[in-house]
């Protein structure tokens, strides 16, 4: 086995509900799967670092947040199984949504008193909110312009990508699992992955680059598609990344025993491709990056969990309902939204975003045996 050759080792595995073992990696076990060590991430900070309660989001270990990401609906048209249960769930009261001009006010706050300068939309899945191409075109159209992305799972994509490209949108990130018809539908329990794939093309036509492909690997579902994800990317021009599945599935079914992990997929990929360090900065970036064949080709790999990078965390979340989250994981949101709705000044809700940002914890604390998943998935977190 790669991992024991590699001189891993087998320990109690700390969180783990079962009480099971897990390997832990050998210091330099980049350096021994690639020939070279992957540097750590590194913190971006504001120049200079504005005091804890002015200027941006600043927390109290020092992390300057300026990635945005705003879930824009909880609403899904798929229903992966490592998100939500086939029938749904129970959907946000449109009430209780923000509403597009609620969005862009606070996008604005954000880019013009807090020194957000990346905005991505997500959802669920953002491409259902009627609203999206005006919101984009609201985000692009502030100064200092920040870069606006979109995550999304493409269904439709083929239709709004012109319109989207018009608004000023810079690229997108597909969720993308499977190039396989049968395993696409017992994954996401739709018929749907000629809409996907038609959606990826029309983003590249419409220069909505680069276009990146996120995969998630499950244990006997679709653990085997991690080749052919990569040779289809390095075909088209794509950029592949590969996250760890997050304990953040409706039903809590989670357990890191049954994770794929960056080992695992580092491992399968290698017994195809040749993989070598990218030497490019990783900055604050979460995936680590890896030349395929001697490149240009990358493909990374989203260490959530076994490889946290949650010291170079820069990043800060809205929810659909209007609650600041500082982090996927997060137990405890910040209201906007009712502030919002009862007339508070810009500066009021600057000054409410930067009080949230100061209680972000240090780390995500899945290794500790106390942590307990959000009572919100994924869907309604947004990504």
């Amino acid at each position: 086995m790669l991992r024991r050759a590699l001189g891993w080792r087998r320990e109690p595995s700390r969180g783990r509900v079962d009480g099971g073992t897990a390997f832990r990696r050998p210091r330099g076990y980049i350096r021994a799967m690639t020939g070279a060590e992957l540097p750590d991430p590194v913190v971006r900070r504001a120049d200079p670092v504005p005091a804890p309660g002015s200027g941006g989001l600043v927390d109290r270990h020092g992390r300057v947040a300026t990635d945005l990401r705003v879930s824009l609906t909880d609403r899904c048209n798929l229903r992966c199984t490592y998100c939500m249960p086939p029938e749904g769930l129970q959907w946000l009261p449109k009430v209780e949504q923000l509403t597009d001009d609620e969005v862009v006010r606070l996008v604005r706050i954000g880019v013009e008193q807090l020194g957000i300068r990346e905005v991505r939309f997500t959802g669920g899945e953002p491409l259902l909110r009627p609203g999206l191409p005006g919101i984009v075109a609201a985000a692009t159209a502030l100064r200092p312009r920040p870069e606006v992305s979109l995550t999304t799972n493409a269904i439709g994509l083929s239709r709004m990508a012109p319109a989207l490209a018009e608004a000023g949108l810079d690229r997108i990130n597909v969720s993308l699992d499977t190039l396989d018809r049968d395993r696409f539908k017992q994954l996401t329990h739709r018929d749907r992955l000629d809409d996907v794939l038609a959606g990826l093309a029309a983003a590249q036509a419409a220069g909505l680059t680069p276009v990146k492909v996120n995969a998630v690997l499950l244990h006997g579902l679709n653990d085997v598609d991690a080749v052919p994800l990569l040779e289809f990317c390095v075909e088209h021009g794509y950029q592949l990344r590969f996250i760890e599945q997050m304990p953040l599935d409706a039903h809590h079914a989670w357990t890191r025993g049954r994770m794929v992990t960056a080992e695992d997929i580092l491992e399968r990929l290698s017994a195809r491709f040749a993989l070598t360090p990218d030497s490019e900065e990783r900055g604050s970036a979460p995936a680590e990056r890896w030349l395929v064949d001697g490149g240009p080709a990358t493909v990374g790999v989203i260490a959530s969990v076994t490889r946290s990078f949650c010291g170079a965390c820069d990043r800060t979340r809205l929810t659909a309902d209007g609650q600041v989250r500082n982090c996927l994981f997060a137990r405890e949101e910040s209201d906007l939204r009712t502030p919002l709705r009862e007339g508070a000044t810009d500066q009021e809700l600057a000054d409410r975003w930067r009080i949230a940002t100061l209680g972000k914890l240090p780390g995500h604390g899945i290794d500790d045996p106390s942590f307990l998943q959000p009572s919100r998935p994924m869907s309604a977190i947004g990504g």
